[in-house]
């Protein structure tokens, strides 16, 4: 499906220097604020308390947000279960028991609402969150490898590391603004994380389905121009699916409350910088790394002098 056609290919390659210093730039600039600011982790990976609150009829999350942060308490609250039912995370502070915070938080709840009733209180220690910081991490380097060796897999070794070079460049970016920025950390942006390396991939291999199509077929043309002219020939798509998946995300943003405001924001930075990477750093690093016709023309040749030979046996 498309909605418009470019019929002149355009030169993506004469700039590619420029875009891969950009890259550069922005990617040392995220591995800076990594380095120097750190992620804002939320309690899943830090530890803290988790308490369940009832209520009668269905509980308004945002006026209990807004009347926890007037009393001095940064908390992270959504439903749980039902409408009625509401789970609160909150950081302990130093000095200070569960059930000291707990009880603190249901006084409060009950002034503003006395049909509030807590349900049970949890600690989530800093071990769990240390857990969960190592399997997450194990988890993106088990993708990363995927991603690799599927593509080597499917292409050639130059296309595999240029894509997963391409795709950490866009993780790397995820993580450095939420470092500068200070957004919380938690398990649903871990996830949008990982969901973005699947995303992009996918770019990449459309991309380079195309270049490794035009090598075949564009057999007087330079690496430059199939690269050139692969890009071109996928932009119509690219716009169309980046374009739907964006409203559905910005929805998110937009109407989906706290609970799902820093998981779509980082699909957000994910989807942007997903199309950049996908055409203006794996596409100028494969030419880099000198793809050339050679390596599918010969592989041709040899399937079908194999074929010819098979045809000649029987």
């Amino acid at each position: 499906m498309e909605f418009f056609r470019i019929q002149r290919d355009i030169p993506f390659m004469r700039h590619a220097l420029v875009f891969n210093v950009i890259s550069l730039i922005t990617f040392l600039l995220a591995i800076f604020f990594l380095a120097h600011r750190g992620l804002n982790f939320s309690i899943e990976f830090t530890g803290g308390t988790l308490i369940e609150v009832a209520y009668k009829q269905s509980a308004n999350v945002d006026s209990i947000r807004k009347t926890l942060d007037a009393a001095g308490f940064k908390a992270e609250v959504q439903n749980f279960g039902s409408s009625r039912d509401v789970l609160i995370r909150m950081h302990l502070e130093k000095n200070q028991s569960s059930a000291d915070l707990s009880q603190k938080v249901i006084d409060i709840l009950k002034k503003d609402d006395s049909a509030a009733e807590l349900r049970r209180v949890e600690f989530v220690g800093p071990q769990v969150g240390s857990e969960l910081a190592n399997l997450g991490s194990v988890a993106l380097l088990v993708t990363a490898v995927a991603i690799v060796l599927y593509l080597w897999l499917r292409f050639e070794w130059r296309f595999g590391l240029s894509a997963i070079i391409a795709n950490l460049h866009d993780v790397v970016i995820i993580l450095g603004c939420f470092a500068f920025f200070q957004w919380e950390f938690s398990l649903p942006v871990l996830a949008a994380v990982l969901a973005v390396l699947g995303y992009s991939v996918n770019e990449s291999v459309v991309v380079f389905d195309r270049v490794r199509e035009n090598f075949r077929k564009m057999r007087k043309a330079s690496t430059t121009e199939v690269i050139d002219s692969a890009i071109t020939g996928v932009i119509s798509r690219t716009i169309i699916t980046h374009l739907c998946t964006q409203m559905m995300v910005t929805t998110m943003l937009l109407f989906g409350g706290p609970a799902l405001h820093y998981f779509a924001l980082a699909l957000t930075i994910g989807i942007c910088f997903g199309i950049y990477s996908s055409v203006l750093v794996a596409s100028p690093l494969l030419m880099w790394l000198g793809a050339s016709r050679e390596q599918f023309v010969k592989a041709a040749r040899k399937d079908r002098s194999r074929d010819e030979h098979e045809g000649a046996v029987v």
